[in-house]
């Protein structure tokens, strides 16, 4: 089937996750913190490795969650348009993205800082700031590669909690 040059070609996105559906509806990242903990939540339990681009309006309020790819125990393969696509056609402002180390070690290691300036430099091209770039750790470390932070989220608590008596 071939498509004549006046139809609209359909365009999918693959695994975008309205944000309705994970966290509450204009969930603000405030910080490497924040945006730890949101992907913790999303990714942080994976046994592979998973990479996201959370999709931020003006305001720095999340409007999507795109799941970029998935891949092996790790690593998974990551390419600007992949990660820009879904920003693109959600007209976002700003992007977050993440990644999560199923090994528990989460220090980048020279893929990531790579994959990281690959972005921002595609990203300064198409008017999209990368804010951050964050690892999770299924035991709730994370680290911040734009700000070189390290950090501990309360998981722990916050599971007892919601598992209850």
């Amino acid at each position: 089937m071939t498509l004549s040059p006046f139809e609209l070609p359909a365009i999918r996105l693959i695994e975008t996750k309205l944000i309705s559906q994970a966290a509450p509806s204009g969930l603000v990242l405030s910080g490497p913190a924040a945006s730890a903990a949101y992907l913790h939540e999303l990714i942080g339990l994976s046994d592979r490795e998973e990479f996201v681009a959370l999709l931020l309006n003006a305001r720095h309020r999340v409007t999507h969650a795109h799941i970029v790819s998935r891949g092996a125990l790790n690593g998974t393969s990551v390419h600007p348009r992949e990660v820009f696509k879904a920003a693109v056609l959600a007209n976002a402002h700003a992007l977050v993205v993440g990644h999560n180390h199923p090994s528990g070690d989460c220090q980048e290691s020279t893929e990531d800082k790579a994959i990281t300036q690959r972005l921002r430099e595609a990203g300064k091209l198409l008017g999209i700031e990368i804010l951050d770039s964050i690892i999770v750790t299924p035991h709730g470390a994370y680290y911040s590669l734009c700000d070189g932070h390290v950090g501990q989220l309360a998981i722990a608590e916050a599971k007892e909690v919601a598992d209850g008596p």
